[in-house]
C-alpha cells in the first residue's frame, strides 16, 4: 500500500535515542542518525523531520522508558530522606550497569550540549531536569525530610544523578560510582556547612 512505512517506527526511534545518546547533539551528524537507525534520509526526515525534532522526539522516549522507573523507586514508603536518596540512586546504577545501552544518561550529554541545542529543545531538557527535581522534592517531604531540607536535598541529589552520568563515560568503575551514590544518601540529617 502506498506511503504505508515499512519499518518500524518505534524501534528506529529507539536507535536514534541511543545515538543521541551516545555522541550527543552536536556529534549525532545526520550520518551517524542514519548509519544508526538504518534508515535513509529520506525515511528520516520523513518520519520525523529535522534533527532537532528527532532530538526532542527520542528525548521524549528516553523520558518514558526511564522516568517511570524513578517514580516507582520514589513512591516508598521510606522510611527516611536517606533511603529515598538511596532508592532514586540506585535506579540511575542500575541503567549505567545495563550492557544493551550507551554509558551515561541523555539528559545529562544534552545539558552538557545545551548551547548546540534550539530554543525548544534547550527548554524541554531543562523542563525534564526540573521533573526530577521535583519528584525528588515530594519523594523527601514525604520521607519526612523538612520543606528546606527537601528542596536542598533533591538538587543534590539530582546532581549526584548526573555527575554519576558523566564519571561513567569517562570510565570510572560500577564500585566507584556505587560509591559516590552511597555517599550522597548518607548526606541527609547530617549538616556540613561549607566555611
Amino acid at each position: 500500500m502506498a506511503g504505508r512505512k515499512q519499518f518500524d517506527v518505534d524501534d528506529a526511534l529507539r536507535r536514534a535515542m541511543h545515538v543521541f545518546w551516545r555522541w550527543g547533539y552536536s556529534e549525532a551528524s545526520i550520518d551517524r542518525l542514519t548509519e544508526g537507525t538504518g534508515l535513509g534520509r529520506g525515511s528520516l526526515y520523513g518520519t520525523f523531520g529535522d534533527k532537532s525534532a528527532l532530538f526532542r522526539k527520542s528525548l521524549e522516549r528516553y523520558v518514558q522508558t526511564y522516568h517511570p522507573l524513578f517514580d516507582q523507586a520514589l513512591s516508598g514508603p521510606h522510611p527516611s530522606p536517606s533511603a529515598a536518596v538511596a532508592a532514586f540512586l540506585q535506579v540511575t546504577l542500575n541503567r549505567i550497569a545495563d550492557p544493551t545501552v550507551p554509558d551515561g544518561c541523555l539528559v545529562t550529554v544534552s545539558a552538557t550540549q545545551f548551547p548546540a541545542l534550539d530554543a525548544e529543545s534547550q527548554a524541554m531538557v531543562r523542563a525534564v531536569m526540573d521533573g526530577l527535581r521535583t519528584m525528588l522534592e515530594q519523594a523527601l517531604l514525604a520521607a519526612g525530610a523538612g520543606e528546606q531540607e527537601a528542596a536542598e536535598l533533591a538538587l543534590c541529589t539530582l546532581a549526584t544523578n548526573k555527575s554519576l552520568a558523566v564519571l561513567s563515560r569517562a570510565g570510572f568503575s560500577g564500585d566507584d560510582l556505587a560509591t559516590v551514590a552511597a555517599a550522597a544518601a548518607r548526606i541527609p540529617g547530617r549538616p556540613h556547612p561549607l566555611p
